[in-house]
């Protein structure tokens, strides 16, 4: 269990496929072969079989398309919700190059020093922003910058005795088959898990130039788990009952706002599933069959 709550939270989500410039490079494919058939010869690479035909590859070897944030920002008693994503204009090449959404996000975090929050996230969604930071040749030294001591400073290099980065996978891991996903945990607790969309078709969707999408999906993880976090932080006895039930009313603000203000329709869609996975719940608890 992480032993704090940070006055600037970030509830982060990344999505990535396979790198067509990665596969040219290691496997000396010619210019000429399209992105698609790039991408095969890496599944194929990577293992690829009839039955698990797109083979989970190396991060390294993949790049970072889209990272969404849920935004808690707590001033004294004042508590606001952003949500954040990149890119912000899935229509403009320079929001889309791989270079601008990694330099972005760990410029600010390494600005803001957030609580960064995750499922999965220390062997995953930030080693491979990490990773594909050196890559691309990028200098983050505020976000790499390390205290001598865990009390002097943010450290997101060590999980173990920093709550710098939270991965809520790790808090609730189980052993082998025993450890939850995501969407399990989350369903199970009556919070969206996935949606119309998972992460086997992101690539697919990339190459079809439907950035859009992959967005749209991004933000619906990032809520996801920014919901998971409130649970496990109530559950953990950071907030009451009674202020569990206000923050998960300011995200429903927030979700509205973005809806009636940011355009973004599809929030929609995760209000109307919270809604139905919450009544799914409560009738449960009313027969007397708990279920979340």
């Amino acid at each position: 269990m992480f032993k704090s709550v940070k006055n600037r939270v970030w509830a982060f989500d990344a999505e990535w496929i396979p790198d067509p410039l990665a596969g040219r490079l290691l496997y000396k494919l010619p210019v000429e072969m399209s992105d698609r058939e790039v991408v095969e010869v890496m599944w194929k690479k990577g293992g690829a079989t009839e039955e698990d035909p797109t083979p989970y590859l190396k991060t390294v070897l993949c790049r970072i398309v889209s990272v969404a944030a849920v935004e808690r920002h707590q001033t004294g008693n004042d508590v606001k919700l952003h949500l954040l994503s990149l890119p912000r204009d899935s229509h403009d090449p320079a929001q889309t190059e791989e270079r601008h959404v990694v330099g972005t996000f760990l410029g600010k975090a390494g600005q803001y020093k957030p609580q960064l929050v995750g499922f999965n996230s220390a062997s995953a969604d930030l080693k491979a922003l990490i990773q594909r930071g050196v890559v691309l040749g990028l200098s983050m030294p505020e976000f790499c910058k390390r205290p001598n001591k865990p009390w002097e400073g943010e450290d997101y290099f060590d999980s173990r005795n920093s709550d710098a980065s939270v991965d809520l996978k790790e808090v609730v891991a189980g052993w082998g088959k025993a450890t939850p996903s995501l969407n399990e945990i989350a369903t199970l607790s009556g919070i969206p898990g996935k949606m119309d969309v998972d992460g086997e078709q992101v690539a697919s969707l990339w190459l079809d130039g439907r950035l859009d999408k992959i967005i749209a999906y991004n933000e619906f993880d990032a809520l996801t788990t920014y919901l998971l976090w409130l649970r496990v932080a109530h559950f953990g006895g950071h907030f009451s009952t009674e202020h569990y039930e206000q923050e998960q009313e300011l995200v429903r603000e927030m979700i509205d706002a973005e809806i009636r203000e940011g355009g973004k329709e599809h929030l929609g869609d995760f209000l109307e599933e919270w809604d139905r996975l919450k009544g799914c719940v409560e009738r449960g608890l009313v027969a007397g069959h708990p279920v979340g």
